[in-house]
């Protein structure tokens, strides 16, 4: 009788793990494959600022960053040639910061305009205020980055990852993980790495 009891109970926590599993991949956030949804989101310039502004575009980059994690910091310059590199070619960036300013004030919309001028962001780089935007996609780390192909059923993520194999040194990188992706995606061909490890601080909250 208690060798039947215990294998019930055993059946009762697999099933629980079964379900808590269930749910714990559901609200991580979006998958390789996932359709992501639009945002507005407020710029460094004060305007608003969301995925169908650019009629245009045939993805994004969308890229969870802030101006206080040393890693962010670290890739900047990469983040600015990644821009001057795809934006012609229609991936644009979309910097996120979303760390909650009163946890780190070094991350407040007013520091964001001072470092969006000093390092000279021509992207977009909005503050996802109140935090709501993150979460959707899963987004654990800054840089966290997110490729998402527009096509007629909506932005569909493509890539999900760090943006190189680097963050310490540039010049040391032996993969780009983020231009492979974009540069497959672009030429209609399969992306071979689409999910790395995201390597940087944890976000705020």
């Amino acid at each position: 009788m208690k060798t039947l009891k215990v294998l019930g109970l055993l059946a009762l926590v697999v099933l629980l793990g079964a379900f808590s599993s269930k749910f714990t991949s559901t609200d991580a956030g979006y998958g390789i494959g996932d359709t992501a949804t639009d945002f507005s989101l407020k710029n460094v310039d004060g305007k608003m600022v969301s995925l169908s502004d650019f009629e245009n575009a045939k993805g994004f980059l969308v890229i969870f960053t802030c101006n206080t994690c040393p890693y962010s910091v670290a890739y900047e310059d990469r983040i600015n040639a990644l821009y001057a590199k795809y934006k012609p070619l229609g991936v644009p960036i979309i910097a996120i910061n979303p760390n909650n300013p009163e946890k780190k004030p070094g991350d407040s919309f007013a520091a964001m305009k001072t470092r969006a001028a000093e390092k000279r962001f021509t992207f977009p780089y909005l503050l996802d205020e109140g935090q709501k935007i993150y979460p959707q996609y899963g987004a654990t780390r800054t840089p966290h980055v997110y490729l998402l192909e527009k096509t007629s059923n909506g932005n569909v993520v493509k890539y999900i990852g760090a943006i190189d194999d680097n963050s310490r040194d540039a010049s040391e990188v032996e993969e780009k993980f983020v231009e492979n992706a974009v540069d497959s995606m672009l030429a209609g061909k399969e992306i071979k790495t689409t999910t790395t490890r995201a390597i940087g601080c944890s976000i705020k909250v």
